[in-house]
């Protein structure tokens, strides 16, 4: 057997550079700022749901297309049915929309900074890509993608910067781009910011990604959906249809609708984290960090004093997990998921013990 046991790969797989997903610990004393979950937990109405599905009725298949939950989502955003894309987790809703959009002779583009998967996604399927760089604050400029592609992407606000885009900067680019298909990844639109979905009535060539994972809490059950035009979500059926006929359980399809259901839960959430969002930035202010504003569920921070990778380790060393990430143009910054206040507050202390020894 060759070297790593990888003799009976495809020649491909020895080339990919798989996504690294922040760390998991199994420290359940870990406070964990890493990953962007939710501090809070979901719904009560969402356990109960769950709960209440855990019968014979799961030896069966669940409905291949997810059509009840489909059927509320639709509803919810005042949109078809026949506009929603249901997947396990947005990574596989992205993933299916790289393979159905994305596989032409000019190469897509998205930012420089930006989730790293849209790399792997294109190394997988043999995708051409451009990264565009960014301004020096880190903003995306969309008057940098009015040039021939094959495809563009980018989250709404940007991860991990945590930037936003207006819907008129957006709306500016979609004139401009009409041959080839834009998503929009708005994983993390509920901390700030306003949907793109309105643009689905003007615009046929645009995808819109959301997730469960961030602002409803269920990060745990994998659940994404997409919205677009009629015609682009037929493509992304034929391609989930010849990948997986069921990716959305039974379970995971309860959940979804009870946490749709549940607005009032969801909106006291949201305004929770973003009030954490405020406290925790004015907090890293006192310390001397530089904080990029963010419409996210977390903070790109730098300071001028310490080394992110400095930072990063030494919380580490407190049980403290952050995320850092070692390219350029954020290598000297760590990225901070927001938490309950208890976690905010803790992760400040630390800060400051750290920085009190680093001057000792």
């Amino acid at each position: 057997m060759g070297e790593g046991g990888n003799t009976y790969w495809s020649k491909f797989v020895k080339d990919l550079s798989p996504y690294e997903p922040g760390e998991q610990p199994g420290d359940e004393n870990v406070i964990k700022l890493n990953t962007n979950e939710s501090p809070f937990g979901p719904s009560p109405a969402v356990l109960q749901a769950v709960k209440a599905e855990l019968n014979d009725d799961i030896r069966l298949y669940p409905p291949s297309n997810g059509d009840p939950l489909k059927k509320e989502i639709s509803e919810y955003y005042g949109l078809s049915e026949k506009q929603v894309f249901l997947g396990n987790g947005s990574d596989e809703v992205l993933a299916h929309a790289f393979n159905c959009f994305f596989r032409k002779k000019k190469p897509i583009l998205f930012p420089e900074v930006t989730y790293s998967f849209y790399s792997v996604f294109c190394k997988l399927y043999g995708i051409k890509n451009q990264k565009i760089s960014m301004s020096e604050s880190l903003n995306i400029n969309l008057e940098k993608y009015e040039v021939p592609n094959g495809g563009i992407i980018f989250p709404n606000p940007n991860a991990p910067t945590g930037t936003l885009l207006s819907l008129d900067n957006i709306r500016s680019l979609l004139k401009f781009n009409t041959e080839s298909v834009v998503i929009i990844d708005e994983a993390y639109i509920d901390f700030g910011g306003e949907s793109a979905i309105p643009l689905l009535q003007d615009y046929k060539n645009i995808l819109i990604t959301h997730t469960l994972s961030k602002s409803r809490a269920l990060a745990g059950l994998r659940i994404g959906y997409a919205l677009g035009s009629k015609d682009l979500i037929d493509g992304m059926y034929r391609v989930k249809n010849s990948f997986n006929s069921y990716p959305t359980s039974r379970l995971q399809i309860a959940a979804a609708i009870a946490s749709f259901k549940d607005e009032n839960y969801f909106q006291d959430s949201v305004k929770k984290i973003i009030k954490g969002r405020d406290d925790l930035t004015k907090g890293l202010h006192a310390l001397g960090f530089y904080v990029i504003p963010s419409f996210g569920n977390f903070l790109l921070v730098t300071h001028s004093e310490h080394s992110a990778a400095d930072i990063w380790r030494r919380l580490r060393q407190v049980g403290i997990l952050v995320r850092h990430f070692d390219q350029s143009p954020i290598s000297n910054y760590v990225r901070i998921s927001v938490g309950c206040e208890i976690q905010n507050k803790v992760l400040l202390e630390a800060l400051k013990k750290i920085f009190v020894t680093h001057l000792i």
